[in-house]
């Protein structure tokens, strides 16, 4: 009777036991089924709120290139409207009839420094241009610069050239010329080209456009 008692008390011992283990095998899953899904919410709720501001930041970042590109046209429309009223105003002041420009050029490879070039027309001074570093290397690459345009009237008319700058080894290049163009009906378009002794060119050359 006692053997039995014990183990029945044995028995049931065993019985609460693996009830109690089952027990915390059930609800640890569960927990961690609840800790799991948390995390993904958390995870979610995070791609979300990314979401939102790049979905913010887009809109502003495409608004501010369309703006960029309408600031650019406008831009180039003031250009193209400045050159418009450029050119329209040289036909109002400077009639076709009695227009005459006169372009400087540097002959192709010559390193002379051109400082300045001074201009009469029948003995009146009518431009005295200074070159500054990026004018005098712009002609270098083969730039043209209008460095007058005014009336004159039909017929033939004195052109004096004063040239002034300095030669590669630093001594001073000094040149005078004088020259006769004859004005037509019709805008009169004239080319110097200065050039330096050691180019073998001529220093100043007439010609037209």
């Amino acid at each position: 009777m006692k053997n039995r008692a014990h183990l029945s008390i044995v028995s049931a011992l065993v019985l609460a036991l693996s009830f109690a283990a089952l027990s915390r095998l059930h609800a640890a899953p569960l927990q961690a089924g609840k800790n799991t899904e948390q995390k993904d919410k958390t995870v979610e709720q995070k791609n979300k709120n990314t979401e939102k501001k790049t979905a913010t930041a887009n809109p502003d970042q495409q608004q501010m290139r369309d703006l960029d590109e309408q600031v650019q046209h406008t831009k180039s429309d003031v250009l193209s409207i400045a050159a418009e009223l450029n050119q329209l105003e040289d036909k109002l002041l400077y009639p076709s009839g009695t227009q005459v420009a006169i372009f400087v050029a540097l002959t192709k490879g010559d390193q002379m420094r051109l400082d300045a070039v001074r201009l009469q027309i029948d003995g009146q001074l009518v431009a005295h241009y200074i070159y500054s570093a990026k004018e005098l290397e712009a002609l270098r690459k083969g730039g043209v610069q209008r460095i007058y345009v005014g009336n004159v009237a039909t017929g033939d008319h004195q052109l004096n050239v004063l040239v002034d700058g300095k030669l590669k080894g630093g001594a001073d290049f000094n040149r005078a010329e004088h020259f006769t163009f004859h004005k037509e009906v019709k805008p009169k378009l004239v080319e110097l080209t200065v050039a330096g002794p050691d180019s073998g060119s001529t220093p100043i050359t007439l010609g037209e456009l």
